[in-house]
């Protein structure tokens, strides 16, 4: 199955949160063990269900019985851990079916109807399986889940005696199939394929090519409800041996795959990532601490439910005389300084200043028939400041792919010392500082949120403000 089929590398701690200093990116997750793991034996491909979590396991029958192929190969087989709380998980419950004692089960996943199960299994069930020469491919199975059950397992249509297909993941409208395979014309090891749900009958493979695939083994795919693609690879460059990476797909195109933070990623192996809509927590595998353990993920990006909307600040005023009405039986010229430099003529003017400062008023009325001047008539000193507020210096409309610079120098908040300045994006990425740069990589509409942070003496409680500006993102010419 599993670790043997595509040549894959099958973590402890308490919680795992990546430290920076101020002003680097911080942590984006945090990451703990998950306490149903045995210890000795391997748990992995952890699926979420409506009250736990199903996975897979090598794992003995019974205290003293192990479940082992006639190679000596330890078989895997699915477990139910119910969830009592965000924490707390009831004793683990097998699921068995027809191939529970002989082969291996998963990893799988679960139809958006919660029974419909398509897992990993060997391909061949025959006498010649007995052989310990024999070279067993694996191959999709489908079946229904029934309680502790597996019934009505059948082959998938696409099963070969002479390639491995496996890791299969359903789209929730379940009309793709996405899988991993090495079958001949792919481009690495093992590749990311999918099937399409079509006239009741599923289409051939689809290679979505380079921006997923490498010259290396990708496996473990898992779609997400948003349409998120998530999966494995051990290609070069990453943070450890195999490495779980994401990508979508915009207007038909698959984007190139970015590679998972730490401490979702580490220098061990990481694999086998599954989500909750809206990507905020879920689960992998990892062994980190030696043997494949799981392992849930809640998500560090901060996001308030309340923030205020950007208010733009401005610098335009409306000057009148209100005493031009009343003399409106001689001519007088009203001459306005402004205290900027500029100057204008009127009863009633407008004026814009670049922006906040003190500002001397004075108006000079002059009689247009005796020609008699009256100096400073009226004179005011006009204070502008900008609205208090964190503020976001960014355009409202940007091209995808492309970097755009944003930041909080105008933030007025007199008497506050800012520690910190947090950018959520509105795409699950965030970055810390007074300016940052960002490139969105879909085009659509995103709600940046800028959340600045007051550093306060110790037992204090620090003030935060938040505030937030929508950018559009479109896609290049």
């Amino acid at each position: 199955m599993v670790r043997r089929t595509f040549n894959i590398l099958l973590i402890t701690g308490l919680l795992f949160l990546a430290e920076r200093a101020e002003g680097q990116q911080p942590a984006m997750y945090s990451v703990t063990k998950l306490p149903f793991n045995s210890g000795y034996y391997n748990e992995i491909s952890p699926v979420i269900v409506k009250d736990g979590v199903i996975f897979c396991s090598d794992r003995r029958y019974s205290g003293i019985k192990d479940r082992t192929a006639f190679d000596g190969r330890r078989l895997y087989n699915f477990y139910f851990a119910e969830k009592t709380d965000t924490s707390e998980f009831k004793s683990e419950l097998e699921i068995k079916s027809e191939r529970s004692t002989r082969f291996n089960n998963g990893p799988f996943c679960i139809a958006a109807d919660g029974k419909t199960v398509y897992f990993t299994s060997e391909v061949e069930t025959g006498r010649q399986t007995r052989n310990r020469k024999f070279r067993n491919y694996s191959g999709i199975f489908i079946g229904e889940l029934n309680g502790d059950q597996l019934t009505g397992v059948r082959p998938f249509k696409y099963n070969s005696t002479t390639y491995d297909v496996g890791h299969p993941s359903i789209s929730s409208d379940g009309k793709t199939l996405y899988f991993a395979s090495n079958m001949p014309g792919g481009q690495g090891k093992s590749d990311i394929y999918y099937c399409e749900f079509i006239n009741n009958d599923w289409s051939a493979p689809v290679n979505p090519g380079p921006a997923i695939n490498s010259s290396s083994s990708e496996n473990y795919p898992a779609i997400s409800s948003g349409g998120k693609l998530f999966f494995t690879s051990d290609r070069s460059g990453g943070f450890g041996r195999m490495d779980i990476y994401s990508t979508y797909r915009y207007e038909g195109k698959w984007e190139k795959a970015s590679i998972m933070p730490e401490p979702v990623n580490s220098a061990s192996d990481d694999f086998a990532f599954v989500a909750e809509a809206g990507h905020q927590r879920g689960y992998f595998t990892s062994n980190r601490d030696r043997g494949d353990d799981i392992f849930s993920f809640s998500s560090l990006i901060r996001r308030m439910d309340v923030c205020d909307t950007l208010q733009e600040n401005s610098y335009c005023y409306r000057f009148t005389e209100e005493n031009a009405a009343k003399l409106d039986t001689t001519p007088f010229r009203y001459e306005w300084k402004f205290g900027d430099g500029q100057k204008a003529i009127g009863a009633v003017v407008e004026h814009c200043y670049s922006g906040p400062g003190s500002y001397l008023v004075q108006l000079d009325v002059i009689n247009l028939i005796t020609k008699e001047v009256l100096y400073n008539e009226k004179s005011d000193s006009l204070i502008i400041t900008d609205i208090e507020q964190p503020y976001i210096t960014a355009p409202d409309q940007v091209q995808a792919g492309k970097a755009v610079n944003l930041n909080a120098d105008r933030t007025y908040l007199p008497g506050w010392n800012i520690s910190r300045y947090y950018w959520n994006f509105g795409d699950e990425t965030i970055q810390v500082g007074k300016e940052v740069d960002k490139t969105y990589l879909k085009p659509g509409t995103y709600n940046i949120q800028l959340i600045v942070s007051e550093e306060t003496s110790p037992g204090m409680e620090p003030r935060e403000r938040c505030i937030c500006k929508n950018i559009k993102v479109i896609s290049q010419p």
